[in-house]
């Protein structure tokens, strides 16, 4: 998506090799308009997929979702890291151990709100290790309802999660893929769908 790509061009910030600060447009700041197209971006790309609930985790997912709602006009749920006195039973529970913070949370979602038939399309800001995709792929898989696909804003596509999460199946789109972050610029990966057409030979 070359907007984000644009965005993450002129303002993400590389502290490492591993390490992309974007928190001026995602993950503290937010970017109104920039959500607003990634929320039609993965209504345009799951559009075939009937999607009845879209899931995120707290709380950078909340906006890219909340927008991708809107486009397909169905609800947002995003599940909880933190125990809320109103949310105590009747729980889907799953731990999500988190590379950055180093640090597991359990993280958990009402069992009303994701039912047996549901479609569900799983949103998040970044993937890396893919455990807070797959936390949440468990969640909507023990309310035996259907993982219909997975959107990632920004794929570290040199760490394992993302072959780690089509390796199970998983319908994975990533709107920004990156390739490293070397000398302090982000290098680029080519679309998925374009790899695969250069590794066919196309």
């Amino acid at each position: 998506m070359k907007l984000l790509k644009d965005k993450i061009e002129s303002e993400g910030i590389v502290l490492s090799e591993n390490v992309l600060k974007v928190d001026s447009f995602i993950n503290h700041q937010m970017d109104p308009v920039l959500m607003k197209e990634i929320g039609l971006e993965f209504a345009e790309r799951f559009k075939d997929e009937a999607i009845t609930k879209i899931l995120t985790i707290e709380s950078s997912g909340i906006a890219p979702a909340i927008m991708a709602g809107l486009a397909l006009n169905v609800p947002v749920i995003f599940a909880r890291k933190r125990k809320s006195l109103t949310l105590t039973a009747d729980l889907y529970t799953a731990t999500v151990y988190s590379f950055t913070k180093q640090e597991s949370n359990e993280i958990t979602v009402s069992n009303k709100y994701i039912t047996k038939g549901d479609n569900v399309l799983i949103i998040d800001d970044f993937l890396a290790n893919g455990q807070a995709a797959l936390g949440l792929a468990s969640l909507v898989e023990q309310a035996q309802a259907k993982v219909s696909g997975i959107g990632i804003l920004i794929e570290k596509s040199f760490q394992p999660g993302a072959d780690d999460l089509i390796a199970k199946g998983y319908r994975l789109e990533s709107l920004a893929r990156i390739e490293a972050l070397k000398d302090g610029k982000v290098q680029f990966a080519k679309d998925r769908q374009l790899e695969k057409a250069f590794a066919g030979g196309i």
